[in-house]
This record gives C-alpha cells, sequence and structure tokens, in this order.
C-alpha cells in the first residue's frame, strides 16, 4: 500500500508538479486546496479534497481516511507586489492558515512536514552564495510571512512530536517534461513565463527593470530551478523525514546564477523568434544578485538538480505556453 502524502496546495504550480514525482516514487498525494489559485485539471495523480486548509474536520477526516504520514505545505499567497498593498491578506493566509492547518496535522498525529518557504526570508544578500544561516531580514510581507511561518513550526516541533524541512525556493521555472502540468498564474509575475509569451505575441513586451546593477550587462542575476528538480527535492524531503531525520532548513537552487538579458538571449535561441522588450527604472528592493548556496541539500539528500539548465528551463516553458491546457 502507498504511503500517503497530504498535499496542502497540490492543484497550483509547484504543488501539482510534486504530486506527480510523488506518485511516479510510490506516494499517494492527497491534495488539499480550495482552488483559489490552483486549478483542479491539474491535480491528476491522486484524490483533490476541495476545502480550505483551515477546516479542521476535513484535514483530519483527510488524515484518517487515507492513513496520512506526511505532509506538505505549498498552500500560500506569493505576490510580492500584492503583499505590499495588502500585508493583512498575506498574513492571514500564509502565518494564520499555515499555523491552522500545521495544528491539525498534529491533532491528527502526523509527525513529518515539508513546509514551501522562500530565499524572500533572507532580503538583502550580504554575500555572493546565500547559505542557510545567513541573517534573514525581509524586504516585503511575502517574505516575512513566509518566515513567520517558518518560526511558528520551530515553536510547534518543540511542543509536539512534528518535524519539518523548511525548503527555502530560489526561482522555481519551467514546466513539466511531459508537458502535464505547468505554470498558470492568474496574475503572471515571472520571468520567464513573461519571455515566452512576449515571444509569443500572447502578452506584453517584457520590461527589465534596471540594467545599471554591477553585472556583466547592468542586468540583475537570478539562480534559476526547474519545477521538476524542485518537486524531486520534496520528495527527498519526505523521504529524510520519514526514515526519521529531524527538523532543518535547505536552500533549493543550483548555485549558479544568470543574467535577465543572459536569460532573454537564451530564450531567443532556443524560441527562435525575438522577445521584445524595453529597458524601465529599477524595482525598490530588487536585490543585484540572488544565487543559493546548495552545498548542504547536496550533501544531506540524494538530491542535485538535472533539468535547470536554460535551455530546458526555456523549452518546456515555451512549450507549455503554446498550449496552455488549463
Amino acid at each position: 500500500m502507498s504511503t500517503a502524502v497530504l498535499v496542502a496546495g497540490g492543484a497550483g504550480y509547484i504543488g501539482s508538479q510534486t504530486c506527480k514525482i510523488l506518485a511516479a516514487n510510490g506516494f499517494l498525494p492527497v491534495t488539499i486546496d480550495n482552488l483559489s489559485t490552483g486549478h483542479k485539471e491539474a491535480v491528476k495523480w491522486g484524490p483533490l479534497i476541495e476545502v480550505d486548509i483551515r477546516d479542521r474536520e476535513a484535514v483530519l477526516k483527510a488524515i484518517s481516511d487515507y492513513d496520512i504520514k506526511a505532509a506538505i505545505h505549498f498552500a500560500a499567497f506569493s505576490l510580492v507586489g500584492e503583499s505590499t498593498k495588502d500585508p493583512a491578506k498575506y498574513y492571514d493566509n500564509n502565518v494564520a492558515a499555515a499555523t491552522a492547518f500545521a495544528s491539525h496535522l498534529v491533532e491528527g498525529g502526523v509527525k513529518a512536514l515539508v513546509f514551501s518557504s522562500t530565499a524572500a526570508t533572507y532580503g538583502v544578500p550580504q554575500t555572493r552564495l546565500i547559505a542557510e544561516d545567513h541573517p534573514k531580514a525581509p524586504i516585503n510581507p511575502y517574505g516575512d510571512s513566509k518566515l513567520a511561518f517558518e518560526g511558528a513550526l520551530h515553536w510547534l516541533s518543540q511542543a509536539h512530536d512534528l518535524n519539518y524541512v523548511v525548503l527555502r525556493y530560489f526561482n522555481a521555472a519551467g514546466a513539466d517534461l511531459e508537458g502535464e502540468v505547468g505554470e498558470s498564474h492568474r496574475c503572471e509575475t515571472h520571468l520567464i513565463p513573461l519571455i515566452c509569451q512576449a515571444a509569443l505575441g500572447t502578452g506584453k513586451a517584457l520590461t527589465v527593470f534596471g540594467d545599471d546593477y554591477a553585472t556583466k550587462d547592468g542586468t540583475p542575476i537570478r539562480d534559476y530551478i526547474h519545477v521538476v528538480d524542485l518537486a524531486n527535492a520534496h520528495v527527498e524531503a519526505i523521504r529524510y523525514l520519514l526514515a526519521g531525520g529531524k527538523s532543518d532548513a535547505f536552500n533549493v537552487g543550483t548555485g549558479e546564477g544568470l543574467t535577465v538579458l543572459e536569460v532573454i538571449k537564451a530564450a531567443e535561441a532556443i524560441m527562435g523568434m525575438p522577445v521584445p522588450h524595453s529597458v524601465g527604472p529599477r524595482r525598490d528592493g530588487d536585490p543585484e544578485i540572488l544565487v543559493a548556496d546548495v552545498s548542504k541539500i547536496r550533501s544531506t539528500f540524494d538530491w542535485s538538480p538535472k533539468y535547470s539548465d536554460a535551455e530546458t528551463i526555456i523549452r518546456t516553458a515555451a512549450q507549455w505556453q503554446k498550449t496552455r491546457p488549463y
């Protein structure tokens, strides 16, 4: 019998990809999602429970019905700009609802939780490569809300028999290798899908925010991790916890970065078409470089990025943007 994993937010971009990888590795992903931002069509590898994660009775019933052994929490709001305009929305969902969900897991006897966190908890980098012990100083409500729930997890684990893994993502990108799930946000803010949409003519011309940074071409550097590599990291984290691993936090990235203009040029070469773009002013709070130190996750888990080269990321993202099945 497959080990069941409760996946909060399993109808979203990263959650649905992780459900596919969980199923491929012999787990049963049980999605719990209110579909406020997720897509019912993306839930293909296990049951969907369409409720809010605050619903105590629904969570406890799912734990009992499916004999849940572990959980993954993806169900967060993640738009930085929106978080600055409506911080209460972010603290309510990303802290209050998440804490309620974790409490329901504890009550139901679940002892392992993987949390989808973010590099935004670090704030402005003080070193070129960001390690897990880098000071945490978020510069927006989104990052601060994620850090707040990391703190809640620490204290919940101290009070109860709950071990957790925090995965701090850098820039998730790309789409499923077989084109079954991908990035379909109602309000897209991520660079690579915006590049694809600009090239395909399904979106606006791209704005590059700043070309006066101290980088090789003046544009910011980011660490892009393919969503399949990211999903595999979640599976390894579940295995780690179920094998008795202790609570810890890990960066998930590649340890290398690309400038915005390098990504645009790569997309033009791979897609064979121009990416209409212009240069605008810097955005407030945009760091010059965000690149992960990934030595810890590589040494702890049987994991390394396999699909996070620019060609695979852009090719899979472009194919998804062409078809957009949901």
